[in-house]
């Protein structure tokens, strides 16, 4: 009896020592976490799909713990819907971050190598297929129009500046510009999410009329928009006076 007990003490003491082995190992649990419209910071695990407007900008994050005494080595991997064997971008970072401008949808994991002399641990290819699923990233196809009219200062407190439409999405490179009818030109914006224009020049009140609106952008799928239309400013009042360039005087 004595030797079945010392055996089995032995036993015990192996398999409690193969326990803490395993819970000391270098784990990871890894993240995305990106801005939405609203400010509002959102974070995305494994499996988790995004499905939206460029430009997108991502952090990822490994997330590792247990990793002290052990040589790390990182990958994470970007791919095309439909092909997980070739990457068209890896990064060599632990957490890295980074903007998707291009339509389509997307696949991206964290391969993680850790080694400690003769042991390896490995979150790689049979990780991702077996234990964990890959974050999904689907770009939208591009939207992008301009409104015919606008009216600033009319009391009403709504449509007061001149910009896109609602419902815009994946626009990343936009270029507008506002003439007036004598090829004057008014205003010009490059951010597709900046406010627009307000219906002055030069701190004066342009009047009511026909004005140009020229627009230059590309969407993330590549498709490119060019945009010529007339915008009618309406007011609410009748100027005394117009100077040369078209600005109201009081």
């Amino acid at each position: 009896m004595k030797t079945v007990f010392k055996h089995i003490i032995t036993l015990t003491t192996a398999l409690l020592g193969a326990v803490a082995s395993y819970a000391q190992m270098p784990t990871i649990a890894p993240t995305a976490v990106y801005t939405d419209k609203d400010g509002n910071e959102v974070i995305m695990n494994p499996g988790d799909l995004y499905s939206g407007s460029a430009p997108l900008a991502v952090k990822f994050t490994a997330n590792t713990e247990n990793e002290e005494g052990w040589t790390e080595y990182y990958e994470w991997r970007f791919f095309t819907e439909g092909n997980m064997e070739n990457p068209y971008l890896t990064r060599y970072e632990k957490d890295t971050e980074f903007t998707f401008v291009t339509g389509g949808a997307q696949k991206i994991v964290c391969y993680a190598t850790f080694t400690k002399g003769t042991e390896k641990v490995e979150y790689t290819a049979d990780y991702w297929t077996t234990l964990s699923v890959p974050f999904g990233i689907s770009i939208s196809e591009s939207i992008l129009e301009m409104p015919n009219a606008f009216s600033p200062k009319n009391g009403d407190d709504r449509n007061n500046t001149y910009k896109p439409k609602k419902g815009y999405q994946s626009i990343v490179e936009f270029h507008a510009y506002i003439f007036n009818r004598w090829g004057t030109k008014l205003y010009e914006w490059h951010n597709v999410d900046e406010e627009g224009w307000d219906g002055t020049y030069k701190g004066r009140d342009m009047p009511v009329g026909v004005y140009f609106c020229l627009v230059k952008a590309k969407g993330a799928d590549g498709r490119e928009f060019t945009i010529k239309r007339d915008v009618n400013l309406f007011r609410g009042f009748t100027p005394s006076t117009t100077t040369a360039d078209g600005a109201i005087t009081q």
